[in-house]
């Protein structure tokens, strides 16, 4: 049996409690080591509930250290790294969070859980210097609406049906207070200077930032928000949203006709 074929039973083997001691797990006497692997797969499962308590601590403060401990267990239990990098494990609790029976009182909890994974990932985002308004100054009207945008790679949103975004910030301080989480938010996570925010925007905005990062050109992305509501200011907008780097500038040979 080559190498990796070896590495890979020893990796399933400590995922799966089912399967055997891996062949040349041996105690003094030449037995297999069952005791010794156990513990070696405990401490396994420890560090892998541990990694998921630093990527989620609002989460884990908002449900208590106890049920996130037992929830992140179970996640654990059929959710293994598919990568080395721990910074990106857990991707799929939000999901597994949604479907665990325990926690179907608090319907927003998800939501929260998927804007701390987002959070994570803008912050170890690549570096790019962010697009300001006077990057677009020179554009004439039809030109600035044809306008395809690039995302800044630490840009995020995260839409929801309930307060996330006033939930996460709330829970940056030391006392939470009382609040209504009962309407949507939509957050906005942008890092225009290595600094991360988390910005919640107005409801109006969220169609037209929506279709900016999938790709539709600013005349398109406002055509479709103003249907969304006629409430909506474009200038106002995209003003806001350069302010705050949500997007990257690109080489000066690439901005003509960006894709």
């Amino acid at each position: 049996m080559d190498a990796q074929a070896v590495e890979n039973r020893f990796a399933e083997a400590l995922a799966d409690p089912a399967r055997p001691v891996p062949a040349g797990l041996t105690s003094a006497r030449g037995e297999a080591d069952r005791l010794r692997f156990a513990v070696y797969r405990n401490n396994v499962h420890v560090s892998l509930v541990e990694a998921l308590a630093k990527t989620f601590p609002v989460t884990r403060r908002v449900v208590g250290e106890g049920f996130f401990r037992a929830m992140a267990r179970a996640y654990v239990a059929d959710h293994k790294p598919d990568s080395p990098v721990l910074s990106r494990y857990g991707e799929s609790l939000a999901d597994f969070v949604a479907g665990f029976p325990p926690a179907a009182g608090l319907a927003y909890l998800p939501d929260l859980t998927r804007l701390e994974y987002a959070w994570l990932q803008a912050y170890h985002a690549a570096e790019a210097p962010p697009l300001g308004a006077r990057d677009l100054g020179n554009l004439a009207p039809d030109a600035l609406l044809e306008r395809r945008l690039v995302p800044h790679p630490a840009t995020r949103l995260v839409e929801s049906a309930f307060a996330i975004g006033s939930i996460w910030s709330a829970h940056q301080e030391d006392n939470v207070t009382r609040m209504s989480i009962g309407h949507p938010e939509s957050v906005l996570l942008t890092r225009p200077h290595a600094e991360l925010h988390a910005t919640v925007l107005p409801t109006v905005d969220t169609p037209f930032v929506q279709r900016l990062l999938d790709g539709a050109s600013i005349g398109e992305a406002g055509t479709h928000a103003l249907q969304c509501d006629g409430a909506f200011d474009l200038a106002r907008a995209l003003t806001g949203l350069l302010a705050l780097g949500a997007f990257q500038r690109l080489p000066a040979h690439s901005e003509e006709n960006p894709t």
